[in-house]
């Protein structure tokens, strides 16, 4: 498995911008995909022809830079914060990519309908983990047939538990959110749904329909 990481690590390729941006992520704490976890997604995009992505957590706009430019593909991001949402902003026009990329300073579970009469491909969800199965239900009715919704960070949980008695009461609840979302995804007869050792840990869920 390590060596199959590191292999994809090695598929990716960084211009200089890139690498300024993975400095400031880790300078200033602000999580983004893994290496191995954006080869993983590009795959995906690759192999199925995806051309319209809904990604809900835009953060400093590094995925979302990632996938278009590697892709050309269009994609619709969103970011409640909105000091992140700036930064995102300017970071798509320094990479040239405001004609692929459109980002919004919302709330996702309150922008159901700024997206309602849109239809994408694949979404891709790296937001507030203790949402994850609402944003999931409330957007995955905007998937095109035999569409596609990713979800980051689903390893966070299994990375935390030895230490489980000494987490927050709040740290205590995500991990159980988390739990329970894996729990139902799994078990959601609309989708094929895995999860993956990569990054820190990605679900893949395909509607069967």
């Amino acid at each position: 498995m390590v060596a199959a990481k590191e292999a994809m690590r090695n598929n990716l390729k960084f211009d200089d911008f890139d690498l300024k941006l993975k400095s400031y992520a880790k300078e200033h704490k602000t999580p983004i995909i893994l290496d191995e976890g954006l080869v993983f997604l590009n795959q995906i995009i690759k192999l199925n022809n995806v051309k319209n992505i809904l990604e809900i957590g835009t953060a400093i706009g590094y995925s979302s830079i990632q996938m278009a430019k590697r892709n050309n593909c269009h994609i619709d991001t969103i970011e409640r914060d909105e000091n992140l949402f700036s930064i995102a902003k300017e970071n798509i026009k320094l990479s040239s990519l405001n004609d692929l990329i459109n980002v919004y300073n919302v709330d996702a579970l309150e922008a159901f309908d700024l997206f309602k009469n849109n239809k994408y491909d694949l979404i891709f969800i790296d937001a507030a983990k203790a949402q994850y199965q609402k944003f999931f239900e409330l957007y995955e009715p905007l998937l095109n047939n035999k569409g596609i919704i990713v979800c980051d960070n689903m390893n966070f949980h299994k990375l935390i538990y030895e230490d489980y008695n000494n987490l927050s009461r709040s740290v205590r609840g995500l991990v159980r959110k988390l739990q329970a979302f894996e729990e139902w995804l799994l078990n959601n007869d609309k989708y094929l749904s895995s999860i993956y050792d990569i990054g820190d840990g990605i679900s893949l869920s395909i509607r069967k329909d």
